[in-house]
């Protein structure tokens, strides 16, 4: 009789562990935190990769923004930006703002891996361990990409990386 209440007990707790299992798993797969603030783009200032500053003040108006908010080390920022290379061509018309909150010196590196010195219409640096942009949206995941009309009005913000092919799908409505 021990025996039949032991195994009993033991089938009951294994099957409340994979139950609560499951849901967890579908809670961190489904459920995404709300994007904050997006109506307006981020106050942002970075030191850029040459050791100057770039503000949202520095946009030249009149033209669409796309963010990317990155970290160096991310395996999804670095494929979405390997996906995003042979298209830049496509982002030509669009400022686009790489913002990290790490050390300057891991920029580098990422920066020459993409060339993105070639690409005029990129600014890349970081804000600093304050992290003003990553707490004005309320950043969960890193990349978080939000794009903006030549009037400074949202298109479009994914929370994590998006599909290269829908964001410039996007970028081309701009």
């Amino acid at each position: 009789m021990k025996k039949l209440i032991y195994v009993t007990l033991v089938v009951v707790a294994a099957i409340g562990c994979i139950q609560a299992k499951n849901n967890n798993t579908e809670n961190t797969n489904t459920e995404q935190a709300p994007i904050r603030n997006t109506e307006k783009l981020a106050p942002f200032k970075i030191l850029t990769t040459d050791s100057t500053y770039f503000s949202y003040k520095d946009l030249k108006p009149g033209k669409p923004v796309l963010l990317i908010y990155f970290a160096p080390d991310c395996g999804h920022c670095h494929d979405l930006m390997k996906e995003l290379k042979p298209q830049f061509k496509q982002l030509a018309k669009v400022q686009v703002v790489l913002v990290t909150w790490t050390k300057y010196e891991s920029l580098k590196p990422f920066y020459k891996e993409f060339e993105l010195a070639k690409q005029p219409n990129f600014k890349v640096g970081t804000e600093g361990y304050d992290m003003p942009v990553q707490k004005y949206y309320q950043i969960a995941q890193t990349p978080f990409t939000i794009l903006y009309d030549k009037n400074g009005k949202l298109v479009k913000a994914f929370a994590k990386a998006p599909k290269v092919d829908e964001l410039l799908a996007e970028v081309k409505k701009v």
